[in-house]
């Protein structure tokens, strides 16, 4: 197989620095044998030669370490749940304990304590479970956690 030395106006694999992908060029200026510039034949920017990265072979692992047994911190990771499901399954453990003869009527005006019952009147019953400054507390509802107005303690 004989292979054809290359000239100015022959097409070429290079990385274009416009469209960052190793795409066809034409051979734009030589010096020797040594191609210098090329142009783009997608984008027609013409710039500095820049061979294509070559192909890396794939690493085989070492001997040691595939004798070395898995320790058990080495276990897959649990999936994390999803966190409205997470408000789900708090707001089913705390429902049955809501005592509604103390809770409270919502007021943007109102003072909250964590852990109170209070009864919105879109939402319904709900628990306080922070208070963060300034004037704004989560309460969570049987639809997830709400961010409310309130009067800072």
């Amino acid at each position: 197989m004989t292979t054809r030395k290359l000239s100015a106006g022959d097409i070429i694999e290079s990385r274009c620095t416009k469209c960052r992908e190793v795409l066809n060029h034409r051979i734009v200026a030589m010096v020797e044998e040594k191609v210098v510039r090329v142009e783009c034949n997608t984008c027609n920017g013409v710039h500095n030669y820049y061979p294509p990265p070559a192909v890396k072979e794939a690493k085989l692992p070492k001997a040691s370490a595939a004798s070395k047994p898995r320790s058990a911190s080495a276990a897959p990771r649990a999936s994390r749940k999803d966190p409205a499901e997470v408000e789900r399954e708090e707001w089913a453990s705390l429902h049955p304990t809501f005592d509604y003869e103390k809770a409270l009527q919502y007021d943007m005006n109102g003072r909250y304590l964590v852990k109170r019952l209070i009864i919105h009147p879109v939402f319904g019953a709900g628990i306080v479970k922070a208070v963060i400054v300034p004037n704004k507390m989560q309460v969570l509802f049987k639809e997830g956690v709400k961010l409310l107005r309130c009067q800072y303690m």
